[in-house]
């Protein structure tokens, strides 16, 4: 059986000057999200496209400074957060379970 503390946030915080989102997890493992990353990477239909309909969030996309600041974060239930964006984007829901999958330190070490 996993370890559910590795999936369970400590903190999450919002780091404006470096454009990041920081979570401290449970189990003592720091991960930092890129906001530009972060947008590129939203689960919502319209961003990562469902079925066969491309999202919105393709490679070539140029992003605006509005896409990229991430005004809020909501969490949702205790499996997720909701990302406020500037330019009013906000229904992309990011899992625990996908954040911790997705660690860029972690991807970083493979």
């Amino acid at each position: 059986m996993r370890d559910m503390r590795a999936r369970t946030p400590a903190v999450i915080t919002r780091v404006e000057e470096d454009r990041a989102l920081v979570i401290t997890w449970r189990d003592g493992h720091v991960s930092r999200y890129d906001w530009d990353d972060l947008r590129r990477s939203c689960p919502c239909a319209l961003c990562a496209g469902e079925l066969d309909t491309p999202g919105s969030m393709h490679a070539g996309v140029i992003l605006t400074a509005a896409q990229t600041f991430l005004e809020s974060i909501e969490q949702v239930g205790s499996y997720a957060i909701r990302l406020q964006w500037e330019d009013g984007h906000n229904t992309g829901i990011y899992t625990f379970d996908g954040l911790r999958e997705g660690c860029p330190c972690c991807a970083e070490s493979e």
